[in-house]
C-alpha cells in the first residue's frame, strides 16, 4: 500500500459485525493476548472507516518487514554477533515510520476525530500520540523487542528496553528519545505548570488500556462536537472490550439518558450498580445512579 488512502469499498454493515465481533472476543481475552493494531483496526470499523481491513492489515505487515530490513542491515554492519544496540532499534523504528512512511504527529488540526482512527491515520500518516504509538509498539513487538506504553498524562509515551537498556519515545515528536527534562517540560505543558513528574507516570499500561485510551479521544471529541450519538457509539464500543469498566457503564448510561433511549440508559445503569457495588465505587455515585433510574423509569410510566 502506498501512502495514498486505500479507495477499497465493501460491505461496511459485514465489516462493522465482523470489527465487533473481534471487539467482544478481545473483551474477553488476556491483556497479554490483545493484538494492539489489530483491535484498534477494529475500533477504526466500528468508528465508520469504509471498506476492508485488509489494505490496513497488509501496511500493518510492511511496516514490520521494512523495520526487520533495517535490523538486519544494522545487524550485518556490526563488529561483533548480536551487536544490536538500543539506539540502533530507535533509528530502525525512526526510519521506517518517520522518514521512510512520513508519520508524524497532526498539530494543526488536533481534534480531528480522524487522528484517532487507526485506519484514517494510516491513509493520512498524521494523528494523535497514542493512535501513532500503536504503530510504534505493533513495529517493535513484530521484532520481539519489549516496547510498552506509558501512564503519561495527556501525552501518550512508549518505553522501548532492550539489552538492559531503555528509552521513552514520543511518537508525536517522530519518535525522539526524551530526557528527564524533556519530560518535565512535557508535564508542565499537559497538567500545568505546577505539575511535577510522578513515579506512576512512567508505569506500564496493558493492551486493552491503549485501546481504551485510544478510543476515549474518540468519545471526547464527539462530546466536545455536540455529537452525544457518536460519544455514545464509541462508549459502546469500549464496552465491548472492557465489559468490566465500571466507569464506562456509568457513561453509557448517562449518554443514552441525554439521547432519550431511556430502556437503554436503565440497563446501563443497572449494569454500572452490579458491578460498581462489587468494585467499590463511592455510595454517592451508586446512590445517584439509583435515583437516575427511578426518575427514568417514572418517564416510562
Amino acid at each position: 500500500m502506498t501512502s495514498q488512502a486505500p479507495q477499497n469499498r465493501s460491505r461496511p454493515g459485514r465489516s462493522q459485525a465482523q470489527a465487533r465481533a473481534l471487539l467482544r472476543a478481545v473483551g474477553q481475552m488476556p491483556d497479554d493476548h490483545i493484538d494492539l493494531a489489530e483491535a484498534a483496526l477494529a475500533l477504526a470499523a466500528v468508528s465508520g472507516a469504509e471498506g476492508r481491513l485488509s489494505p490496513y492489515r497488509r501496511h500493518l505487515a510492511s511496516i514490520a518487514a521494512a523495520v526487520a530490513k533495517r535490523v538486519a542491515k544494522a545487524e550485518a554492519d556490526g563488529a561483533e554477533p548480536d551487536a544490536l544496540t538500543l539506539e540502533d532499534c530507535l533509528a530502525a523504528l525512526r526510519t521506517t515510520l518517520v522518514d521512510s512512511m512520513g508519520y508524524e504527529g497532526d498539530s494543526a488540526t488536533y481534534e480531528d476525530p480522524q487522528n484517532a482512527n487507526l485506519a484514517r491515520v494510516i491513509d493520512r500518516r498524521r494523528g494523535l500520540p497514542v493512535a501513532l504509538g500503536i504503530l510504534y509498539i505493533h513495529a517493535a513487538r513484530a521484532q520481539g523487542w519489549d516496547m510498552v506504553g506509558l501512564n503519561f498524562p495527556g501525552h501518550f509515551l512508549v518505553r522501548l528496553d532492550h539489552r538492559g537498556e531503555r528509552a521513552i519515545i514520543d511518537p508525536f515528536g517522530g519518535g525522539r528519545a526524551l530526557s528527564v527534562v524533556d519530560l518535565r517540560d512535557l508535564i508542565k505543558q499537559t497538567s500545568g505548570a505546577a505539575a511535577e513528574l510522578e513515579p506512576d507516570h512512567y508505569a506500564p499500561v496493558g493492551n486493552r488500556d491503549v485501546l481504551l485510551r485510544l478510543h476515549n479521544n474518540v468519545k471526547l471529541l464527539h462530546m466536545r462536537g455536540d455529537r452525544p450519538d457518536l460519544a455514545a457509539e464509541a462508549v459502546e464500543a469500549m464496552l465491548l472490550m472492557a465489559p468490566g469498566q465500571v466507569s464506562l457503564w456509568r457513561e453509557c448510561g448517562l449518554l443514552q439518558a441525554q439521547l432519550g433511549h431511556i430502556s437503554r440508559a436503565i440497563a446501563a445503569f443497572e449494569i454500572f450498580m452490579d458491578l460498581g457495588s462489587r468494585a467499590g465505587t463511592s455510595a454517592q455515585l451508586l446512590d445517584q445512579a439509583a435515583t437516575l433510574v427511578q426518575h427514568l423509569r417514572n418517564r416510562l410510566n
